[in-house]
């Protein structure tokens, strides 16, 4: 039987940034990468503390020349109800950062992170999947489909949706879904994105373009499940056209440049994030819907809890209740995001007219009031940050009106 610290299992991102984190602060641990399925051609759009987290993982420099800024988000409510509400439009320069955060390819990044964990030395990678997890108070014993043996201190679920290692933990969950399909695609545009993203509001769900580098653009386009099924069989003329015609053309003449892919659309959270050995992260603890760029940021966040916890005390073992210490760690985050991107997918599927109301109030008093706008933007950039800030902006535009 191998002996290692910490197994980390699920390979995607948030499990491959884990592993090579945890490696890097010393720890003795193992990827179980299980098969690879197809390529993603999603993208993410990661925020400035994201980004930051990158780079003090040394990552950031290899990415950034294939990465966009995103400096300006507008949302234009592009629904045909009574009650419309006006543009909004947040600029990082509002808040002193130069970017918001960047977009990417997932493939780019997953090649950058495979050769990284490739290079580490106290990471040892197992392309198996775990055929056995059997967690107790004194150990995590993993037998994997090849009948390698792992004895570990903790185990790592990184596993997804139908996580392997959440059942073994004995941690169920809360699962609903959405009478919505994600259209995900890559476009080519006339006119310059200027490191703009556009989200139009519409009856479905939004449809959000986000910039990649030259005149590209990625677009995450929220419809019901047979709308999903007719701009799957489209032409890729057709296609282009009706993604057009959706924008107002705002980027001018569009060209689909890849098969589309569609995603139905449903949340899950975890009861528990973590219990004894085992913490679970990414999509093992949480899922829902490709709104306000959440999902990655929101699974970095956990590696970056994790990472902290880890490296308290490298001089002893990890301890019993490694997990439940994590759980308390993540739960209002976790919590707070998951509510919040409900609450706005709802409102958006909404024909009941007070909704409708509030929503319009809402992006009406983000437009007309700054203080109120910056203290969200520094919330989606880094939780905590707006509120910290909040009180210094208020005492600078006191003394400035003195």
């Amino acid at each position: 039987m191998q002996r290692i610290e910490i197994a980390v299992i699920g390979a995607g991102l948030a499990g491959s940034i884990a592993a090579l984190a945890l490696a890097r602060r010393g720890r003795k641990v193992a990827l179980i990468a299980g098969p690879r399925g197809p390529r993603d051609r999603r993208t993410t759009a990661l925020m400035d503390q994201s980004i930051r987290y990158l780079d003090r993982l040394g990552l950031w420099e290899s990415l950034r020349p294939k990465a966009e800024a995103l400096s300006t988000m507008q949302i234009v409510d592009g629904t045909q109800r009574l009650l419309r509400a006006p543009p909004v439009a947040f600029r990082s320069s509002e808040i002193g950062l130069s970017a918001f955060g960047y977009n990417f390819e997932n493939a780019t990044l997953l090649d950058l992170l495979d050769a990284a964990v490739a290079a580490e030395p106290n990471l040892t990678v197992h392309d198996q999947a775990a055929g056995h997890i059997d967690i107790q108070p004194h150990g995590v014993f993993l037998t994997l489909a090849d009948g390698t043996a792992l004895e570990a201190d903790l185990v790592v679920g990184a596993d997804g949706k139908r996580s392997a290692t959440r059942a073994a933990a004995g941690i169920s969950t809360r699962e609903w879904s959405y009478p919505q399909t994600a259209v995900v695609l890559n476009f080519r545009h006339s006119l310059p994105h200027n490191n703009c993203s556009t989200e139009f509001h519409q009856e479905s769900g939004p449809f959000t373009q986000v910039p990649l580098s030259r005149n590209l653009s990625s677009l995450v386009w929220v419809v019901q499940p047979q709308e999903a099924e007719r701009l799957m069989t489209l032409s890729a003329e057709a296609l282009s056209q009706a993604v057009e015609r959706r924008m107002d053309s705002l980027l001018g003449h569009v060209e689909v440049t890849e098969l589309p892919q569609a995603w139905p659309l449903s949340g899950m959270s975890a009861t528990r994030y973590g219990r004894g050995r085992a913490v679970l992260i990414g999509e093992a603890a949480h899922a829902f819907p490709p709104i306000g760029a959440q999902g990655l940021n929101l699974s970095l966040r956990d590696v970056m809890a994790l990472d902290e916890l880890a490296g308290k005390d490298m001089k002893t073992p990890v301890p019993q209740d490694f997990g439940d210490r994590f759980d308390r760690s993540r739960r209002v985050d976790v919590w707070t995001r998951t509510a919040s991107v409900d609450l706005l997918n709802r409102s958006l599927l909404s024909s009941f007219l007070p909704v409708q109301m509030v929503r319009a109030a809402g992006l009406h008093v983000l437009s007309a009031l700054s203080p109120l706008r910056h203290l969200m933007m520094r919330e989606g950039v880094e939780p905590g940050r707006g509120f910290k800030a909040f009180p210094e902006m208020l005492k600078e535009r006191i003394m400035a009106r003195r």
